[in-house]
């Protein structure tokens, strides 16, 4: 993997953990927070290039989807539970 495409990997997952922390819900926040954490460990060892850039634009599509819900789940605020 090239070195720009490796920065480009962690840079998504960064964002991804950073927007997936905003969920208002500890179900939902420790849900994608976990399945985000999986799948790049499960997809960390594919080193070819047409797979990474499969992968990545899934994980572009992923990261919209985690900020529409996030926003969503704002609009429609819950009582904290006892674990938060």
């Amino acid at each position: 993997m090239a070195a720009s495409t490796r920065s480009q990997v962690i840079s998504l997952y960064r964002m991804m953990l950073k927007e997936s922390n905003k969920f208002p819900s500890y179900n939902y926040r420790t849900y994608a927070l976990r399945r985000v954490r999986d799948a790049f460990r499960a997809n960390g060892k594919i080193e070819d290039p047409k797979a990474v850039e499969r992968l990545m634009e899934e994980g572009q599509r992923t990261l919209a989807l985690i900020q529409r819900q996030v926003s969503i789940g704002q609009m429609y605020k819950s009582q904290r539970t006892v674990v938060e």
